[in-house]
């Protein structure tokens, strides 16, 4: 399909979001339109399919804060083997190394990221420490790693048996071709709202399997990958971190809130500012956002996008149906 014939079916389901919002979340579903979800709180919201995460942070709820939930849901995708673009067995880079970025950021304000760190299970908890005990916002590489030996934690070899073996197969024809919502490049970005209304957020990603060494993406960029403003609300983003990054998506959706723009709005404006601009037909972006209400909204440049909702009632795995 063209640019235009996409920009045509665009407006066409915009439209029709439009009509349909109105009706509530039963009304969405039927109109094949951009899922909300009616604000409440506490809640957490995740990307993709990520229930254990979200179930980890839930309970964390109970005994913290959503900073303490966010980062509770993030471990447990790190430590999960099975999931390859995330921590312990995330794809490695074009060399064999697993290397790691991440992010949280609190509802003050406050953020801390780490880039580029080998050999450590939790990058999430390390950001954390990066936001709790320097006076910066982002460490990278050996600075990184020696910041979070220095705070105890360990080292350990993130290459798995099963990622070594993919990675020796790609080495074969050594061809780098990111495809559309595969575990290429399935970051979680996770969210939550805390019984004080306050919100916070987490990022955490092994990045683009065979990916260049020393590449960056947008997971651990503040206003790229995650961006929270506790008076507004939160955006999250997932896919090709190189699109987002150029774009800042998770800061535009949060600003056109904060300028009276729906969560829906805001999520679809993002990803028409990538696609103007951008050959997106074989890549994915997904942003999900929430408001200081808690209502919910995503929007995604190609199908299969899906996201986590977890709340009093349960939990919920939400199918984006809004895309170009």
């Amino acid at each position: 399909m063209s640019h235009k014939g996409n920009r045509r079916k665009f407006f066409k389901e915009s439209l029709k979001s439009t009509l349909c919002l109105a009706g509530g979340i039963t009304a969405v579903s039927s109109c094949n339109a951009n899922p909300v979800i009616s604000g409440q709180y506490p809640v957490i919201v995740s990307t993709w399919d990520n229930a254990r995460a979200n179930k980890a942070a839930w309970d964390a709820l109970a005994l913290g804060n959503a900073l303490d939930a966010v980062e509770a849901g993030a471990r447990i995708p790190e430590a999960d083997p099975k999931d390859m673009s995330v921590g312990y067995g995330g794809r490695p880079d074009r060399d064999g190394h697993v290397t790691l970025d991440a992010c949280v950021m609190d509802h003050l304000g406050n953020y801390g990221a780490v880039t580029y760190l080998k050999n450590i299970m939790h990058p999430v908890s390390v950001a954390r420490k990066v936001m709790e005990e320097t006076p910066h916002v982002m460490l990278s590489g050996a600075g990184a790693l020696q910041f979070a030996l220095d705070q105890g934690f360990t080292t350990q070899n993130l290459l798995t048996d099963e990622a070594r073996i993919e990675w020796e197969e790609w080495k074969v024809t050594s061809t780098y071709e990111p495809k559309i919502n595969i575990e290429l490049h399935d970051t979680i970005g996770i969210m939550a709202i805390d019984h004080a209304q306050n919100l916070s957020g987490a990022c955490t990603t092994s990045g683009l399997g065979y990916k260049m060494a020393g590449r960056i993406g947008d997971s651990p960029v503040v206003g790229a990958g995650l961006f929270v403003d506790n008076d507004v609300g939160a955006a999250t983003a997932t896919g090709m971190g190189e699109l987002v990054l150029k774009t800042l998506g998770s800061f535009l959706i949060v600003e056109l809130m904060r300028q009276g723009a729906t969560v829906a709005e805001a999520c679809k404006e993002a990803v028409m500012r990538i696609i103007n601009k951008q050959d997106y037909n074989e890549l994915q972006v997904g942003f999900i956002a929430i408001d200081k209400q808690g209502r919910i909204g995503a929007y995604a440049i190609q199908s299969g996008f899906v996201y986590t909702v977890t709340t009093a009632s349960g939990t919920d795995l939400i199918e984006v149906n809004s895309y170009i």
